[in-house]
């Protein structure tokens, strides 16, 4: 097995493109519109930690105008935050608005506002214990997409972000590793771009989504071993408008299971698969022999099909367990050099840049 560090001809240019993206936003974009901008969308993915606009914006009427219509007023919000979140960041904004304020005679605090923390802690919320494990409504915003075909892409999934379930499937919420992939594939359309998708551990879908949605894919498979998974993932298609589409559906895939069944001749009645995406499929070493047997399937059935995993380095041994399990099956690995954004230059979806997040292509030597 080969294993290297590579710049594909294609990619040669990811890590300059990208950061070309965010300087073009940052250059163009009003400093006030895009401090408001990124607050917005770190509400919208339920921060714990958000980056709330200097003390010289928050102080302004107009400032505290555009906060309320765009995530506070009724009807602002299709898919809002749930309502104990939006208490603890409207009440962390109004303190930070009074503190900002120097002269009151010029400046002070929105009605709207204040009306909105008054129902807020008016209603009866759950307790804290209670309101983690409920699932909340989450909107990423994937920032490397071309906006002139998207101009305010989002994707929304409904998840439990702290919690794993019973039955040990993670795929109640979004990892780190798919939503950097996500960006990699939004600076890179052209790997989906018109061609037939399979996801591997899909989760909450938001790989999946955003190739049927954003990046003009012909067609893509939702894949979860998890028959929980899977069961909910038809209402991730409906919260981004994909419900009844043609291009994207569900399908229950438990690696190292033939996909080929006794019953049928071919997989996925002979329709091809080009492209191939794993996101923190890597966590658990024993099941990396079986995730790798269902590759080595794929590759089997599509010769010339593109694999494309991303792992979170959590555990260093773990993913030294799928580099030599990929050794003893003859597969070559290429990494590809896809930095992780430091996280005051992430414009959405915001993740840890403390942790390495590693992206490899896949493929028979």
């Amino acid at each position: 097995m080969q294993f290297k560090i590579i710049y594909l001809k294609s990619f040669s240019k990811i890590k300059a493109n990208s950061h070309n993206l965010i300087n073009m936003v940052l250059e163009n974009t009003k400093p006030k519109d895009y401090s408001i901008d990124r607050f917005c969308r770190q509400y919208l993915q339920l921060e714990r930690n958000l980056d709330y606009p200097p003390s010289t914006l928050l102080r302004e009427a107009d400032v505290q105008d555009t906060l309320y219509n765009q995530i506070f007023s009724d009807g602002s919000l299709t898919y809002p935050p749930p309502q104990r979140y939006q208490l603890g960041v409207i009440k962390e904004l109004m303190s930070k608005i009074e503190a900002s304020i120097e002269d009151w005679d010029s400046h002070g605090v929105s009605d709207d506002l204040m009306t909105v923390l008054s129902n807020l802690l008016a209603l009866p919320l759950p307790s804290e214990i209670t309101a983690a494990q409920q699932k909340s409504y989450v909107t990423y915003t994937p920032s490397l997409l071309d906006t002139s075909s998207h101009p305010t892409p989002q994707v929304t999934l409904l998840e439990s972000r702290s919690l794993i379930s019973a039955l040990g499937t993670t795929g109640l919420r979004t990892w780190e590793a798919a939503l950097h992939l996500g960006q990699f594939l939004s600076a890179n359309p052209s790997i989906i771009r018109g061609k037939h998708i399979l996801e591997l551990g899909a989760g909450t879908g938001y790989l999946s989504i955003l190739c049927a949605k954003f990046l003009a894919a012909k067609s893509v498979i939702s894949s979860d071993g998890s028959e929980d998974v899977v069961a909910n993932l038809p209402e991730s298609f409906f919260l981004n408008g994909l419900q009844g589409s043609d291009r994207i559906h569900a399908v229950e895939v438990k690696w190292g299971h033939t996909l080929v069944g006794a019953e049928d001749e071919r997989w996925n009645d002979g329709r091809p698969i080009d492209v191939v995406l794993g996101a923190d499929v890597t966590y658990d070493k024993t099941v990396i022999p079986m995730l790798i047997q269902t590759l080595e399937e794929l590759i089997g059935m599509f010769p010339h099909v593109a694999i494309f995993i991303a792992a979170t380095e959590r555990n260093r041994e773990t993913f030294e367990v799928f580099l030599d399990v990929c050794k003893e099956r003859r597969l070559d690995i290429e990494e590809i050099n896809y930095e992780l954004p430091r996280r005051e230059a992430q414009q959405g979806p915001f993740y840890s840049d403390q942790v390495p997040i590693r992206i490899c292509k896949i493929s028979r030597q």
